[in-house]
């Protein structure tokens, strides 16, 4: 753990110096939360949810976001809005479900997740995310 932090502190710190921007693909919250200034979350390939690092991790919106913020031991952050999922398998990448391709696992999922895929939808300045519960 101290060489992956001595190693972000030194991307941080050219960052900084340089100017840089960095494409950063990690499954670690933690480190993207030290990392980054956005953040995308993916799902099976596709953007669900959009914005700014602060913004997503404290509200987050995409059911499936909320879940992987969930799977993060973290005392101080409420977890009021968390569900349990419903299905535990993971649909296949190559032949998805239709609609949202959350929606098998999706605690929250109508029929029109079934049928309908959602798009990507800007709910407030520098948060967007692809989910019917919003449009």
């Amino acid at each position: 753990m101290v060489i992956s932090a001595e190693i972000l502190k030194l991307l941080i710190n050219l960052k900084n110096k340089l100017g840089l921007t960095y494409l950063f693909i990690t499954h670690d919250l933690g480190v993207a939360w030290h990392i980054a200034e956005r953040i995308a979350i993916m799902y099976l390939g596709e953007i669900v949810e959009l914005g700014s690092i602060r913004k997503v991790l404290a509200n987050p919106l995409h059911p499936y976001t909320q879940l992987l913020i969930s799977s993060v031991p973290n005392p101080k952050m409420s977890m009021a809005f968390i569900q349990p999922i419903t299905q535990t398998e993971i649909p296949s990448a190559i032949n998805p479900p239709p609609g949202c391709k959350f929606h098998p696992r999706c605690p929250k999922a109508t029929r029109k997740c079934m049928r309908e895929k959602p798009y990507l939808q800007q709910l407030e300045p520098e948060h967007i995310v692809a989910c019917h519960q919003y449009i």
